[in-house]
């Protein structure tokens, strides 16, 4: 992961050729996720909770990783379910009928089992919505005197991985079943993958630069600031050593794509990509072309249409510079992210 000379760049890697289909699949993502949710039956009442998304869309385009911490850290299936009892911040795990504290022995195993994860590339990490050890956030936490529990916590195996790795892409599978989150996490676990691939490569400014190229249009969908930032950032990257220029440019990357793509904001980028045919296209071409995107700004279309419309003129004309841009084909087609309206 890190560059081949540590005093200095290591060498330009070559441009690939523009990314497709077959491309997208050839080094998936590595993606951490929690058992239950792929059928394992390792709950506390010997039961599991798959979701059928993960296992059997998402599962044939990534690879996955997956973590019990319960189990893992010697609890038995079936066993006393446990909850979060205290303070919010700093919550103990205890059984929820004996209240035997395992609170150290979690903490023990998840430091060690971070640590490992922190050597295994990922690219991101489904948790399991309101668990104990594998809760993102809004997990219950219990007064200790009882009463009522707050939805303030968090799961302490999930807290431990989300602080030691902040820009690693997170999500519940709760949080999943809602269209526009989905997307934005998936597409940002994507595009850590395809980080994780230039830096297995051996990290160079040129590969940087050509990295931010692919991106660009991507980038601008979420914030214009940021595309701004990031550009002037790879431009200047040779007043930078290779570590302080990677760990600016991939914080500046995911604080950008955590934020909302909008329809506003497609429609910018749209606009701008249709710049590139102007000189291109009939007066007929055009017109529909302009028809495409307004009834998708007019959210009468999903995101797909206008899209594949501009992947026909990319191809129909050779546009090289776009047909190497990411934003026109973030993640597998068979995941139907930008179907929805």
């Amino acid at each position: 992961m890190d560059v081949k000379d540590s005093g200095g760049w290591a060498a330009d890697a070559p441009r690939a050729d523009a990314p497709r289909a077959d491309a997208l699949r050839a080094h998936a993502p590595r993606l951490g996720v929690s058992r239950c949710l792929l059928g394992e039956a390792v709950r506390y009442d010997g039961g599991h909770k798959r979701d059928r998304f993960l296992t059997d869309v998402l599962g044939p385009h990534v690879v996955y990783v997956p973590v019990c911490p319960e189990v893992e850290c010697g609890l038995s299936v079936p066993r006393e379910a446990l909850r979060l009892v205290g303070n919010h911040e700093s919550p103990r795990l205890v059984t929820v009928r004996g209240g035997q504290d395992l609170t150290q022995r979690m903490n023990d195993w998840a430091a060690a089992k971070v640590a490992e994860l922190a050597r295994a590339d990922l690219s991101g990490f489904v948790f399991t919505y309101g668990s104990p050890s594998s809760g993102m956030g809004r997990v219950k936490v219990y007064p200790e005197g009882g009463g009522a529990p707050a939805l303030k916590g968090r799961g302490l195996f999930a807290a431990r991985l989300m602080d030691a790795m902040p820009l690693l892409p997170v999500e519940d599978e709760g949080r999943l079943n809602n269209p526009t989150l989905r997307e934005n996490f998936i597409e940002r676990v994507f595009v850590m993958g395809r980080w994780r691939g230039l830096l297995a490569s051996g990290f160079s400014l040129g590969g940087l630069v050509d990295f931010h190229s692919r991106h660009k249009l991507l980038i601008m969908a979420h914030s214009v600031e940021h595309y701004r930032a990031l550009g002037r950032l790879a431009a200047q990257g040779a007043a930078m050593t290779p570590e302080s220029l990677r760990t600016a440019y991939i914080s500046g990357l995911m604080e950008a794509l955590r934020l909302a793509a909008t329809v506003k904001k497609h429609v910018n980028v749209l606009s701008h990509v249709m710049g590139y045919f102007k000189r291109r296209l009939s007066a007929d071409e055009k017109r529909e072309l302009l028809e495409v995107i307004d009834a998708y700004a007019r959210e009468l279309t999903p995101l797909i249409v206008p899209v594949t419309l501009l992947n026909h003129y990319v191809r129909k004309f050779g546009e090289t510079y776009l047909a190497g841009q990411w934003y026109l084909h973030p993640h597998p087609a068979e995941l139907k992210l930008r179907n929805h309206v």
